[in-house]
């Protein structure tokens, strides 16, 4: 069995830096052969029950009336027509949505979803996701920034530092914080009080590495430019009053995302995690979960529901179901993600959302991802089972990191391709 790297991302690709930061957002819409696109950053994914009914109502106003989730916890609305942007906006902007439209595509934050609920964790990082956003949204030099560039803020137990973002702080068990600078096992120890401001920081000593080289991401940078980064962000940290401590701190090999169905470690009030099939859900299903309590949309493609009160718990988990929506750990759907795929992507090969729900059938040990073409947009990170439309048919592959194994092809035989798929997901030790 050989094992071969991930192919490289074509020049097509929608942000390459030579076209330009052609990534949507909620001002600048993108054409799909669905309609229009919208792509609304929510820094944490974290919604107000206001904030999540204006969505709704944008999806039914001017959409095809589904929320989709991405992979950084934000929502998309597809189907739009072309002439609502001025509406969308004012819709948004009244919900608090829009804090700075020259920032909107830049607001680009993960965390971890069970922060400050679970027990677990070094810290609470929602004062840093505030404060982060604030600073972010206060700083002209941050909207030279791509609209792929990624923050994640980890409270230390390592589920969103797997994600591979450009720019990571992890809660310390010693009170302070970590700035993890890319893809690195390098680190630099922070006070906790200054996390957000190193972080900015950071991500200004990138933009200057950046200005000759075409990178939009860390992982974009040329050698030289990548390895000089850490000691330049230490440098530009002293110049701004922080102490940079370097350090070492491997990344583990997984870090599973929230099991789904009731949270222990809550107190007076219960959490539920849910996951969303194929991360699209529609405007029943999303009344439902967002009328719940609160919502904090993860990085998976579905969702925490915060302040429930344990009396109700254990009856919402039940109607959650009852719409669909993954509650727990023996749903068929579970690890199951896909991209939009044919009919509303020019560059799709397949249906593939079609193709995965034909295929699904019991859960399997890894995730798996259908992708319509080898773009893989949204593909997920660590580890998973890859099935990619080709001319040639369907291609699976296991991927662990950056290393692809098992490769073979399943050609137009849809009883066989859900067999392949199912042996692939639990073949696997």
């Amino acid at each position: 069995m050989s094992a071969s790297p991930l192919p490289p991302r074509p020049p097509g690709d929608a942000c390459a830096r030579s076209s330009g930061d052609a990534c949507p957002g909620a001002l600048r819409l993108h054409r799909a052969d669905d309609g229009a696109l919208a792509r609304i950053r929510i820094p944490g994914g974290i919604l107000t029950p206001r904030q999540a009914g204006v969505l709704r109502e944008a999806a039914e106003r001017f959409g095809d009336g589904e929320l989709h989730l991405t992979s950084r916890g934000n929502v998309q609305l597809r189907g739009l027509s072309a002439d609502c942007g001025a509406e969308l906006a004012g819709l948004l902007s009244g919900a608090g949505l829009l804090p700075s439209e020259r920032h909107e595509r830049v607001r680009n934050v993960v965390a971890s979803p069970l922060s400050g609920l679970d027990g677990r964790g070094a810290a609470d990082i929602g004062p840093w996701l505030t404060e982060l956003d604030r600073l972010l949204c206060a700083s002209d030099r941050a909207t030279a920034l791509s609209g792929r560039f990624l923050f994640a803020l980890d409270d230390g137990r390592g589920d969103v530092d797997a994600l591979g973002a450009d720019l990571t702080l992890l809660a310390h068990g010693d009170g302070g914080a970590l700035l993890r600078v890319g893809d690195t096992d390098s680190v630099l120890r922070v006070p906790a009080a200054d996390a957000p401001r190193a972080a900015l920081v950071a991500a200004g000593a990138f933009l200057d590495a950046a200005r000759d080289t075409g990178a939009w991401r860390m992982k974009d940078l040329p050698g030289e430019a990548a390895a000089a980064l850490p000691d330049d962000v230490r440098r530009r940290l002293a110049e701004a009053g922080i102490t940079g401590a370097a350090r070492s701190r491997p990344r583990p090999a997984t870090a599973p995302p929230p099991a789904h169905g009731r949270l222990p470690g809550s107190r007076e009030k219960d959490a539920l995690s849910v996951g969303v099939p194929l991360g699209r859900l529609d405007a029943a299903q999303w009344r439902l979960l967002s009328g719940a309590g609160g919502l904090r949309l993860t990085p998976w493609r579905g969702a925490v529901v915060t302040g429930v009160a344990p009396r109700r718990a254990d009856g919402l988990l039940a109607a959650l179901a009852k719409a669909g929506l993954i509650t727990g750990p023996g749903s068929p759907w579970a690890g199951v993600g896909a991209c939009v795929g044919r009919p509303g992507c020019a560059k799709s090969l397949a249906d593939v959302r079609a193709d995965a729900g034909a295929a699904v059938g019991p859960a399997g040990r890894l995730p798996v991802y259908w992708s319509g073409c080898e773009r893989r947009c949204g593909h997920p990170h660590g580890e998973w089972i890859d099935v990619v439309a080709t001319p040639d048919g369907h291609r699976i592959s296991h991927v662990r990191g950056d290393r692809t194994t098992g490769t073979a092809t399943v050609r137009d035989d849809p009883a066989a391709l859900a067999a392949a798929v199912a042996a692939a997901r639990g073949a696997h030790t």
